[in-house]
């Protein structure tokens, strides 16, 4: 792909739920650091891990791009999932040619969903109270 452009890192915003990410990328080894936490350390699980670089590893920048992280609200799948939006949007503002293939692929979309609220004289969003013949 493309050289990056020598520039500052842009801060790039990634949401989902309730969870918001704030991304800054630049030039490096791969490093990738989440709430000052290793990216290891702050997600166990692999799914987590590889959804948070799916972004750099599409335009295969994965090992020479450094990620400082900062991410907040939500629960760990919603903070990945705003991690990879928020990657994918900060590749874009390094370079614009990468904007194809990650729209392509689905990664400059924002989830729309989210938590239904409970209603009144039911037990949660949908579900109903048991009927009671007699």
């Amino acid at each position: 792909m493309a050289l990056l452009r020598k520039r500052p890192p842009a801060p790039s915003t990634g949401r989902r739920k309730e969870a918001v990410a704030r991304v800054m990328l630049r030039p490096g080894t791969g490093i990738i650091t989440i709430n000052g936490r290793t990216l290891e350390d702050y997600f166990p699980r692999v799914d987590h891990r590889s959804e948070v670089t799916r972004p750099l590893e599409l335009v295969n920048l994965k090992d020479s791009t450094d990620a400082r992280i900062t991410v907040r609200g939500g629960g760990i799948t919603g903070q990945a999932q705003a991690i990879k939006l928020g990657v994918a949007r900060a590749l874009v503002i390094m370079n614009s040619e990468f904007k194809m293939p990650l729209k392509r692929a689905g990664l400059l979309r924002r989830d729309p969903r989210r938590v239904e609220r409970k209603k009144y004289g039911q037990p949660g969003a949908r579900k109903r109270f048991q009927h009671s013949k007699r």
